[in-house]
């Protein structure tokens, strides 16, 4: 890793191109978390876990994949220029707000001023050690897990360093046992749900995102300390939306090679709709979640949106939220 980290920041199609032979579907395991070859490596991340350094105005975005990653990269790329869209326009948005366990996303961050956005799905135990004797600020995102599964089913079809997923049926099996990228979900949010009350911690969630968009910006934007006039926050929310996102190449994901994203087979930005597990969850399925479920959060003290109403296979999708 000192070797790649000592030499000049390869373009990033370059680095595409030499491990697009690397990108098998298969995984590595570190520390017992699974990770896709190709686009990760080990060496990036135990250099992110033990090395990587933190700055005190770094801010980071940390999700579980497909639990509003990309929804709030664009919130904060938009906030971050005071509502000014020109930004999150011209730069995609895997360079506003890099990956910091990527190969590519590493060597970036390295290159990047100050204050530094920076986007992680990595659990609480291998996240940058650093961070935890820092002023640096993390936003976690979560979602319904159930929608979690399904976004992540769709997702994995299209993505070329991905495994092919499968039955539903299978796939469900693998979620729930941690045997997909970066490990159990429920591992995941638990692990993350131990920083609440820190000053630097926000917890949100998807659907509140989804009911009530503007609200939550106001609260991300007074935990940054970065307050917003009434034009620059109507900006912010105006242009993270569904449909502005949807349209921005900068944010679709559409400028990605097909051997990463191949979007002929299905859009990223998929369907516009919250709740789309129940179309998916047949009653057997939803009764093997429901049961994990109680089984693996049995002793947090805590409710999310989604525990009102586990099971629920009613067909009432709410509009406004997206699979992000």
């Amino acid at each position: 890793m000192e070797g790649i980290m000592a030499s000049q920041e390869p373009r990033v199609q370059e680095l595409i191109t030499e491990l697009r032979d690397q990108m098998t579907g298969a995984y590595f395991k570190y520390k017992g978390i699974n990770f896709p070859v190709g686009l990760y490596a080990p060496e990036t991340i135990s250099y992110v876990e033990k090395d990587f350094k933190v700055r005190d105005d770094d801010i980071f975005i940390v999700t579980y994949p497909k639990s509003g990653t990309t929804w709030m990269i664009e919130i904060l790329s938009l906030m971050l220029k005071d509502g000014d869209p020109s930004w999150s326009r011209s730069v995609p948005n895997w360079e506003r707000a890099p990956w910091c366990e990527t190969v590519l996303g590493s060597l970036s961050i390295m290159q990047m001023t100050n204050p530094r956005l920076i986007t992680s799905h990595l659990p609480i135990q291998l996240f940058p050690r650093d961070f935890f004797n820092s002023k640096a600020k993390v936003i976690y995102v979560s979602r319904n897990p159930r929608d979690v599964l399904v976004s992540l089913y769709h997702y994995y079809k299209i993505a070329g360093h991905l495994k092919d997923p499968g039955s539903l049926d299978q796939f469900l099996q693998d979620f729930l046992n941690g045997e997909v990228q970066f490990g159990s979900w429920f591992d995941h949010i638990k692990g993350w749900r131990r920083m609440e009350g820190k000053d630097n911690f926000l917890f949100i969630t998807y659907e509140e995102l989804q009911e009530d968009l503007r609200g939550c910006v106001l609260r991300v934007s007074e935990f940054l300390g970065h307050p917003l006039e009434e034009a620059a926050l109507g900006s912010v929310v105006e242009n993270s939306t569904f449909p502005a996102m949807k349209e921005n190449t900068m944010s679709n994901y559409t400028l990605l090679p097909s051997v990463l994203l191949d979007q002929r087979q299905g859009a990223f930005l998929r369907k516009g709709v919250c709740g789309d597990w129940k179309n998916h969850f047949t009653a057997a399925q939803c009764e093997v979640f429901d049961r994990a479920y109680r089984e693996k959060m049995q002793g947090l003290k805590t409710t999310f949106p989604w525990d009102e109403a586990p099971g629920d296979t009613s067909p009432a999708l709410v509009p406004g939220a997206w699979d992000l």
